[in-house]
């Protein structure tokens, strides 16, 4: 079992910064890959971004690529992202989530139905 933790949400104005952590506990010995979803009130949970185990493959939705990068050190479990250039429609709850798997771990997955672990969520506010 895998328990994630996410951190780092809280309220900024449009334009500013935020940085994620997603710190994983538990059985941490095995390889994962993780990813980043998020959820609007009244919308469904959507991806956001991914990366593979070893970091060196990462995946963005179209609607943040050029603003957020999703990063992890060295295969490690704590997990990053860096969003920049905030809008309003970023507002939502940020989840953090884990796919285990010494070969699946191989690759960045971008459909919720791919994980396995999810963290309770962080809220991200930005204000106009």
């Amino acid at each position: 079992q895998v328990q994630l933790v996410e951190s780092g949400g809280g309220l900024v104005q449009a334009g500013g910064s935020l940085r994620l952590s997603c710190a994983a506990s538990g059985r941490t010995s095995s390889r994962y890959a993780m990813g980043w979803f998020r959820q609007a009130p009244g919308k469904e949970r959507e991806f956001v971004a991914g990366i593979n185990w070893s970091g060196q493959i990462t995946d963005y939705a179209d609607s943040v690529k050029g603003r957020f990068t999703i990063s992890r050190v060295n295969g490690g479990n704590t997990v990053y992202l860096q969003m920049n250039s905030l809008k309003p429609e970023d507002t939502a709850v940020y989840y953090c989530a884990a796919k285990g798997g010494y070969f699946s771990s191989a690759y960045a997955y971008s459909s919720t139905s791919d994980y396995d672990y999810w963290g309770q969520g962080t809220q991200v506010t930005v204000s106009s």
